[in-house]
């Protein structure tokens, strides 16, 4: 479907192309693709996207319930995207290492709210986003209730 302006020529480069980035998806090609596994589905998903040759492709979390083995072929896939054909790409991701690793620029949002942003490594060297985000203590260790009832509110949000 997403290559419905295209030619059978440029169609047929596109594939392989998905299928150079994605070669579960071309053992499975005669399969149903309700039927494929969900990270198998997710590559299917991004494949029909990159069909129509977006200029940005946006993502909103595609590493979720995935298996790591399939999510980091998927984010090795979008990082070559990026790399090879300069796509932009906005990626909305709740697993904070993964998308500050891949990202050139991150924003943190609270409560729909913006409340940091930078490069992405200003980010993953801030230490509120290494404790809050990523896991990574200087201190005590406290709940995570503690953490965010009284640092975010008293840091962020004032």
């Amino acid at each position: 479907m997403g290559g419905f302006t295209r030619t059978r020529a440029e169609c047929a480069e596109a594939i392989e192309q998905i299928y150079t980035l994605f070669p579960r998806v071309k053992e499975r090609r005669s399969q149903v693709s309700g039927y494929l596994s969900g990270g198998e589905q997710q590559m299917v998903a991004v494949g029909r996207a990159l069909m129509g040759r977006p200029r940005v492709l946006m993502l909103d979390e595609p590493s979720l319930g995935l298996a790591p083995q399939i999510v980091d072929t998927i984010f090795e896939a979008l990082v070559a995207l990026n790399r090879d054909q300069g796509l932009a790409i906005l990626l909305v991701e709740q697993n904070a290492r993964l998308a500050l690793e891949v990202a050139s620029y991150g924003y943190i949002l609270e409560n729909g709210r913006i409340v940091l942003d930078g490069r992405s490594e200003k980010l993953r060297a801030n230490d509120d986003v290494q404790e809050f985000y990523l896991g990574f203590s200087a201190g005590e260790r406290r709940s995570m209730r503690e953490v965010k009832h009284y640092k975010r509110r008293k840091r962020w949000l004032s």
